[in-house]
């Protein structure tokens, strides 16, 4: 799992690819997630009905 920091960081490259994985995240959503794991796992919930833990392992197997 990447730190926050380190998530913030490479935010930019992820958000595009977040955007496909993803189709239901729209550019206000992934403006509001702004680098921040937390954000973007708590819209993963929202969005798609996920637990914490499903939404962390969706983003897990997709950027290993």
């Amino acid at each position: 799992m990447l730190e926050n920091n380190v998530f913030e960081g490479k935010w930019k490259q992820f958000r595009g690819q977040a955007k496909i994985w993803w189709g239901e995240l729209t550019d206000d959503d992934l403006d509001k997630v702004d680098g921040n794991f937390d954000k973007l796992i708590g819209l993963l919930q929202e969005k798609y009905g996920y637990t914490q833990n499903q939404a962390q392992e969706e983003w897990k197997k997709r950027t290993q």
